[in-house]
């Protein structure tokens, strides 16, 4: 006759009496809730847009798949996935026959892009002034606050991760999930273009005022102002992004911006 599996209950009463805990709920960190929680593709697609958006992987530079796969452990078929929505996301392009390459953004794309992201930026900072409310105005201010301190460190990373949570922020608050993805497509690609110009001498204090400027006209529900605001820092951005274009060497230190 074949034996049943016993009930739950016995299993964990004999669990108990052996002097072994009850299964508890495992950590939201522990790596096995990771991967429950996040599929390997998506998790491989962080980990290479994190190693793009870092300038790990250059802007041009052929993404070999084998030895992608090899260095992250991983087999071809989850990072071939990750490569799909890295094209979706504007990071990478593939091309038949010849493989996978980190995305370049030219000068006159750039430009466009730019100009685009200034009008979504003074839309999402429109709604943004009507849709906030007291403890969405406190995280933006931590965010800028987190800025000022990368600054103050030297640390680009840090800097360039708050500025990004600081504006898609922004976008998330705008209430249209259409427009979250094309804004930060949009992001994506011109973070392939400006990494350059955060080095510049003297640029990030004055884009910390920016944007506590931009915290202020939202705070005080001025949606015409937010928009304003939002609009001339994007149009500021490309002016300072051609302003490195022209004259490399006020770039120094891309990783030291004090």
């Amino acid at each position: 006759m074949l034996k049943t599996n016993p009930p739950r209950a016995a299993a964990r009463r004999r669990i108990a009496g052996a002097g072994i805990d009850a299964p508890r709920r495992m950590a939201p960190d522990h790596p096995i809730a990771v991967l429950q929680a996040h599929s390997l593709p998506g998790l491989l697609q962080r980990e290479v847009e994190r190693m793009i958006l870092a300038g790990d992987l250059a802007a041009g530079a052929q993404l070999r798949e084998a030895e992608l796969a090899s260095m992250l452990g991983v087999s071809r078929g989850p990072l071939r996935e990750a490569f799909r929505a890295l094209e979706e996301s504007g990071l990478v392009r593939l091309e038949k026959n010849r493989g996978v390459f980190v995305r370049q953004i030219g000068v006159d794309e750039a430009d466009q892009i730019f100009e685009l992201r200034a009008v979504l930026d003074q839309y999402a900072g429109r709604r943004a002034a009507q849709n906030a409310a007291p403890a969405d105005i406190a995280e933006l201010r931590a965010l800028v606050d987190r800025m000022e301190r990368a600054v103050a460190d030297g640390d680009i990373d840090v800097y360039l991760d708050a500025n990004v949570a600081f504006h898609d922020r922004i976008v998330q608050l705008a209430g249209n999930p259409k427009l979250t993805l094309l804004y930060r497509r949009l992001v994506n690609e011109l973070h392939l273009h400006r990494r350059a110009s955060l080095g510049q001498e003297g640029r990030l204090p004055v884009s910390i005022r920016e944007h506590r400027a931009i915290v202020a006209s939202i705070a005080s529900g001025q949606a015409a102002a937010a928009g304003r605001a939002l609009y001339d820092h994007a149009m500021a951005s490309r002016d300072r992004v051609h302003r490195v274009r022209d004259d490399p060497l006020q770039a120094g230190d891309t990783r030291q911006p004090r």
